[in-house]
């Protein structure tokens, strides 16, 4: 029997079948302590601050942006994100990890492969979606860099390469050199297609 502490789970607000199968899952396992449990998007960060886990399971699809992920990336660094989506695609999960979170997977994961990868999280280690997804399209060099991420969320909102430029004080040139990698990475060919990735 190890002595490490249980690692401390707080779980957001999902779909009932969803949210029913997490809550077995984590008490069922003796080394997951289950600190709070269908948290509403709204109170996430009330939650992270009061209950401080070590691995919050966050909903994609109650999140309006990717720049909230960031936020509580940000806010509460010594919490793991682990975000589960329906069928989230390569982009959404390269996104998601430029944006902080640990672990992206989809909501139809085995449940063994959902406890892994929180104890994998809780050390902080990433997890990508083990199915459907070629481990090419999720390697090193199709992640979002931070920056790249920061410049995709302007892109995203419309601004133009001059005001994206202005706002992280870099010259035009590298807001285009971000952007070309960025649809690359993302396999898009045009601002408009980014945008409705969003």
């Amino acid at each position: 029997m190890s002595n490490r502490p249980s690692v401390r789970v707080a779980v957001a607000q999902f779909e009932d079948i969803v949210a029913h199968g997490l809550r077995a899952l984590i008490t069922e396992d003796e080394s997951l302590d289950l600190v709070a449990d269908g948290v509403p998007h709204d109170e996430l960060k009330s939650a992270l601050s009061t209950h401080t886990p070590d691995v919050a399971i966050l909903n994609f699809g109650s999140l309006t942006s990717a720049s909230e992920l960031r936020d509580l990336h940000h806010k509460f660094p010594e919490a793991r994100l682990v975000v589960l989506a329906n069928r989230p695609t390569p982009g959404e999960c390269r996104q998601m990890l430029a944006f902080g979170a640990t672990a992206c997977l989809a909501k139809s994961t085995e449940a063994r492969d959902v406890l892994h990868a929180i104890h994998l999280a809780s050390r902080g280690l990433h997890v990508l979606p083990p199915a459907g997804m070629e481990p090419a399209d999720l390697s090193g060099p199709d992640l979002l860099t931070p920056r790249e991420a920061e410049v995709m969320e302007l892109l995203q909102t419309g601004r133009s390469n001059a005001e994206i430029a202005n706002a992280l004080h870099v010259s035009v040139e590298t807001v285009r050199t971000h952007a070309r990698r960025i649809y690359r990475k993302l396999g898009v060919r045009t601002r408009r297609e980014l945008r409705a990735r969003r």
